[in-house]
């Protein structure tokens, strides 16, 4: 096991509950060195040696942090639900999502419009963002999907009644997944052109939760795209909207409760996919002693849908952080079990498994990776069994 070596505190943070709440914070790992988004909008930039070398103030929660062109993009859950981009410690332009999908309903967090995901390709940036709100007794959502220039100007963007989750850039467009579609919008997956028109759509059989949830994550190689599915619980490998396979991950389980798990993440290059799941939940109700016997594992697949490996990460991932064919998972707490010994995180490579790991005291809720290079994002945790607290609001690195 390899220990995290490197501390640098990030101030106060009040800790984690037992059960994850969302994310709080953002990491990304630029030339210079980590960008580290705060829980109260900041984001600090470091040297390779962990010197600051800038500071910049913000709103909300800066959760979302990809390098862009010469700088740092930042999305935040925030009032305005502010997508920013940072260069050498200055803001050069922004966009205020809340202009395109409104403002809250409710200026409590999980109500803040959130910038969900970003990825770039090439000289483009795009960007997902969503806002949530109950109407006539049930959930709404307003989103938006922005194709971003480095000087800031859109190039195209694609709205929906709809929450999207995840992006993949695929050929010379994007995928775009969507995990709840309870409006007028009625499809997990929908693949834009370069100019944002559909090209293709699809949707995962199943009856989860009448269908309102649909895909967890996408991801793109070989011509294909590999989701996971929140509706039937498997991973899928689709071309052209047809299905070339399928394989089950999280499907119920019928010994004692009949317990389920999501698989949240998937990551695809040319050596194979890796699917991760998440947490084991009741068909009935939430509280549960059964546990699924795939929850919080990664599963490594051929592209022709064999499996290759399997690997326990034993807590929860908000994100995974990767490059070319390596994983980088960042594990919380057991969702029911509260384990501290599995705070920590998992390095895992798409044709081997996992390949390097380690521990840490409080839980860790971001991760970056690019080549040898790896940096993470400590946050406390409070376990409600006996208020204990673990752990610190840091940025670490091995």
């Amino acid at each position: 096991m390899s220990k995290i070596a490197t501390r640098i505190p990030l101030g106060d943070l009040d800790p984690c509950g037992s059960r994850q709440a969302g994310r709080r914070s953002g990491l990304a790992l630029t030339d210079e060195g980590p960008a580290v988004g705060l829980a109260d909008g900041s984001v600090r930039a470091f040297d390779s040696k962990g010197n600051e070398r800038w500071s910049l103030s913000g709103e909300g929660s800066a959760i979302t942090l990809v390098p862009f062109a010469d700088g740092v993009l930042v999305g935040e859950r925030s009032k305005r639900g502010g997508i920013r981009f940072i260069s050498d410690g200055e803001e050069r332009w922004r966009h205020d999502a809340a202009d395109v999908i409104g403002d809250p309903a409710k200026e409590t967090r999980f109500f803040l419009p959130m910038v969900v995901d970003a990825a770039v390709a090439g000289d483009t940036a795009c960007v997902a963002a969503r806002r949530y709100e109950r109407q006539d007794g049930g959930r709404h959502f307003e989103s938006s999907v922005y194709a971003l220039a480095p000087d800031g100007s859109i190039r195209w963007r694609y709205d929906a009644d709809a929450s999207p989750i995840s992006l993949a850039p695929f050929g010379d467009g994007l995928a775009v997944a969507y995990n709840r579609c309870p409006g007028t919008h009625d499809e997990g997956l929908v693949v834009l052109d370069s100019n944002g028109e559909e090209a293709w759509t699809w949707d995962p059989e199943g009856e989860s939760d009448e269908m309102l949830r649909r895909v967890g994550d996408v991801s793109a190689a070989d011509g294909s795209l590999f989701v996971t599915s929140h509706a039937d619980y498997r991973g899928y490998r689709l071309t052209d909207g047809a299905v070339d396979w399928r394989v089950d991950l999280g499907t119920p389980r019928s010994e004692g409760d009949r317990v389920y798990a999501y698989p949240n993440h998937v990551h695809a290059t040319e050596s194979g996919v890796v699917f991760l799941t998440g947490n084991s939940f009741p068909e009935e109700g939430r509280e549960t002693d059964e546990r699924h016997p795939n929850e919080q594992s990664a599963f490594g697949y051929a592209l022709d849908g064999d499996r290759m490996w399997r690997a326990d990460t034993g807590g929860f991932s908000h994100e995974v952080a990767t490059d070319r064919d390596r994983l980088l998972v960042p594990v919380a707490q057991h969702f029911r079990d509260r384990d501290p010994s599995v705070h920590g995180w998992h390095l895992l490579d798409v044709s081997e498994g996992r390949v390097d790991g380690g521990d840490c005291e409080g839980v860790v809720t971001a991760a970056a990776l690019d080549g040898d290079r790896r940096a993470f994002i400590e946050e406390p945790v409070r376990y409600h069994d006996d208020g204990t607290v673990l752990g610190e609001y840091a940025l670490r690195r091995p």
